[in-house]
């Protein structure tokens, strides 16, 4: 098997085994999705298969399309925003889905704002 093959089989498998053992929380999911140039948050409720709050860098308010908005700081705004607008909206708890992605950098600063906000990850 290719190494770009063998690698996208293990991400698919992690992704699948981190979402499964989230869903199993019974809590609200909170997802990741980050690439090179930007980073985007979301909550979700898998009952209803619902988003009920989300924050990208995409948003004029927290970078805007077009600049480089990878980076630590940025997801660090984005926690910040999301946490706001959950805490606003009456969510206390959610389980942190990572996707595929380790739990380090902009991923782990995500999480860290959320909880810095008053919302239990």
């Amino acid at each position: 098997m290719k190494v770009g093959k063998r690698i996208a089989v293990q991400r698919v498998r992690r992704r699948n085994h981190v979402r499964n053992r989230v869903r199993a929380t019974g809590r609200l999911r909170l997802t990741v999705c980050r690439s090179n140039r930007n980073i985007s948050a979301q909550i979700i409720d898998d009952e209803t298969g619902r988003t009920l709050v989300s924050a990208s860098t995409l948003e004029k308010e927290l970078g805007g399309a077009g600049q480089a908005n990878g980076n630590v700081e940025s997801a660090k705004k984005i926690g910040k925003t999301l946490g706001e607008r959950a805490v606003k909206a009456g969510i206390t708890a959610v389980a942190f889905d990572r996707g595929s992605y380790k739990f380090h950098g902009r991923v782990a600063a995500i999480a860290e704002a959320i909880r810095e906000a008053g919302v239990n990850v």
